[in-house]
């Protein structure tokens, strides 16, 4: 019997369940994971952006998206460099502070601090810590059967770890989970785009991002209970300019952040957290179970700067989503030291330009704690469309 984790939003309002959210959100001491623990579970920590969670999930252990904290790197900051993206720093302090306690972790060469993070890692702990090596040239013909070959060689080590077989059934079920929890994230999605005043970013936000802390047939009980609140709510559209937030592919910006953007602009899509929403249709669930997660990695799935995929070009791809959205305008941001969005920013801004859209460049850290600055200039922003 796995344990319960996250009951705290049971039998409350919505407004009493987003709180609960935020509160276990913002929780650097990561009582879902002890909770897990407590109850014998094992856990799997893994890097953004994308991962195969189901994996984990077969063989009975609980996936836990590693993203970082609003913590001081006290010992972390004497294993890197200067010049690096908070995220990996305060990752590793996560765990080298007893914060985060893990049976292994993995993370990806999105880029050069991602990559070398693995052996830094290891090199502080005796549990396994890999590599899953995502194919570099997604539009090779060869790219799922290498893929599948990666998950594969990840599902041998789960499979030592839990010291059990992971079976094709096992993992079936597991794609079924998920499936059914990408749709209820979609669900949400939608409510966004099209009633937004029903819901806000940073509520959403927090809807989405709790699952990536407790196992996902808690996090489809949860959301199967919000929605409903969500749309029964008693709100009504004020004026304000629909915009697409773009740059939280990674690093994730404080949730005060997000808040503050949603005093002043409906977020109708985003790119926050998008490894929870890599995938945007069903997984198969007939036939060979690695096989199926991935070609959904490469054929049903989003877009990132960590991904390079000649058929989703990132600047095409982010005008799709603000007219898919009927967004009215853009905020394009990045994370302090990120070379992937900050390079991005670049193709998006001309895009955007050529396109006659209207934009707002910022950047962000997770440690920031004052929002003033930005808020008067995104005010300021919005004022100029809507009186334009």
């Amino acid at each position: 019997m796995k344990p319960v984790v996250f009951d705290e939003w049971r039998n409350k309002t919505i407004e009493e369940v987003l709180y609960e959210c935020r509160e276990m959100l913002e929780d650097a001491s990561f009582p879902t994971v002890r909770r897990w623990r407590e109850g014998g579970g094992l856990v799997v920590g893994h890097f953004q952006v994308a991962f195969p969670e189901e994996i984990v999930h077969a063989a009975g252990l609980l996936p836990v998206k590693v993203r970082g904290a609003q913590v001081e790197a006290v010992q972390a900051d004497s294993r890197f460099g200067s010049y690096l993206c908070s995220i990996i720093k305060t990752s590793l302090e996560l765990a080298l502070s007893g914060r985060l306690e893990l049976e292994m972790f993995v993370t990806h060469p999105i880029c050069d601090a991602a990559r070398n993070l693995a052996a830094v890692w290891g090199r502080n702990f005796d549990y396994p810590c890999q590599i899953l090596y995502l194919p570099q040239n997604a539009n090779s013909g060869y790219a799922a059967a290498y893929l599948r070959g990666e998950y594969d060689r990840l599902k041998r080590s789960v499979e030592a770890i839990a010291d059990a077989e992971i079976t094709d059934e096992a993992l079936r079920r597991s794609i079924a989970v998920y499936n059914e929890n990408r749709r209820l994230i979609r669900d949400l999605y939608a409510i966004k785009r099209e009633l937004p005043w029903l819901v806000s970013a940073d509520e959403a936000y927090a809807l989405v991002a709790v699952g990536g802390l407790i196992p996902r047939e808690e996090h489809n009980e949860l959301l199967k209970a919000a929605l409903p609140m969500i749309s029964n709510r008693d709100a009504r559209p004020q004026d304000r300019v629909r915009v697409v937030f773009e740059g939280g592919f990674c690093e994730q910006p404080p949730l005060d952040f997000i808040r503050a953007i949603s005093r002043s602009c409906y977020v109708v899509d985003d790119d926050l957290l998008i490894g929870l929403r890599w995938i945007i249709e069903d997984v198969t669930e007939e036939g060979d179970p690695l096989m199926n997660l991935a070609r959904a990695y490469l054929e049903k799935s989003s877009y990132s700067p960590v991904q390079h995929d000649l058929r989703k070009p990132k600047e095409k791809m982010l005008l799709f989503r603000l007219r898919a959205s009927k967004a009215e305008a853009a905020i394009i941001t990045a994370a302090k030291m990120c070379e992937p969005g900050l390079e991005e920013q670049v193709a998006y801004t001309r895009a955007l330009d050529a396109e006659g859209i209207p934009y707002f460049v910022g950047e962000f850290e997770e440690n920031m704690t004052s929002f003033d600055h930005m808020e008067i200039q995104l005010e300021t922003f919005v004022e100029n469309i809507l009186f334009s």
